[in-house]
């Protein structure tokens, strides 16, 4: 899930990732086809297939998934064509909700998209429903570590282009504009630092805190739910979760 408390999401999406690995890889392998058939199969000359590589190595996925998923992208292996869709609504108490799918076949994904909604307490909307409530920006989130001087570090990311730089217990959070975010990530990892995520986002311009029980466990249901579903991608949200929720 994607909300603006970016570590919390992090250490949420690897305990699932972890715990559904088939899913992740399921996942993974679309997006790389995706961008191998739009931006070409070379991630030198295709900065979306670089990124999706990278997000595909730091879950452990095996390059031969890897190689397979980017032939069958570039119509070198038969394999279904997929399309991008962003589905838009509501969760419980107004929670705006993005879900980012990659489906071949919106027939199937529109309804399972809208049952989780609906069972759920919240309610699908039209297109640019709730998207007008957020930012697409370039998120660099780097893990705290004795060795890395955090001025050095200030300087050298606002030296690349980044818009924003954040410390916290955990680490540092980077925010880029998206025309920038290839030239930060490469750089910052030409310096050696190594990311604990790094990709394009949806940062909600305003957060909604949610109080009752039933709205916590119902909007926790749904994103489960969302991103359980092998044709959902991302799920981005403007919940205020707290480290407890």
């Amino acid at each position: 899930m994607a909300g603006h408390s970016k570590w919390n999401n992090i250490k949420n999406k690897k305990g699932k990732e972890d715990a559904k690995r088939a899913n992740v890889f399921t996942k993974l392998g679309r997006y790389i086809a995706v961008a191998a058939k739009e931006g070409g199969s070379d991630p030198d000359y295709n900065a979306a297939l670089k990124a999706a590589i990278e997000k595909a190595k730091a879950a452990n996925m095996p390059n031969d998934n890897i190689e397979r998923a980017i032939k069958k992208g570039a119509g070198e292996l038969d394999g279904a064509a997929y399309e991008e869709i962003m589905y838009e609504g509501y969760g419980p108490s107004g929670v705006a909700v993005l879900v980012s799918c990659l489906t071949d076949n919106r027939n199937r994904t529109a309804p399972d998209v809208r049952h989780a909604f609906d069972k759920n307490g919240g309610n699908l909307g039209t297109s640019g429903s709730v998207s007008f409530m957020f930012d697409r920006k370039g998120i660099i989130a780097i893990e705290r570590e004795d060795s890395i001087d955090e001025d050095e570090l200030t300087m050298l990311a606002i030296d690349l282009g980044a818009e924003d730089f954040e410390s916290n217990e955990n680490g540092f959070e980077i925010t880029t504009s998206t025309e920038d975010f290839n030239s930060v990530r490469d750089g910052l990892s030409e310096a050696g630092y190594n990311f604990a995520m790094a990709e394009i986002s949806y940062i909600p311009q305003n957060l909604v805190a949610l109080t009752g029980e039933e709205d916590i466990k119902k909007m926790t249901k749904l994103i489960d739910m969302l991103e359980e579903h092998d044709d959902v991608q991302e799920v981005y949200h403007n919940w205020e979760m707290t480290e407890e929720e």
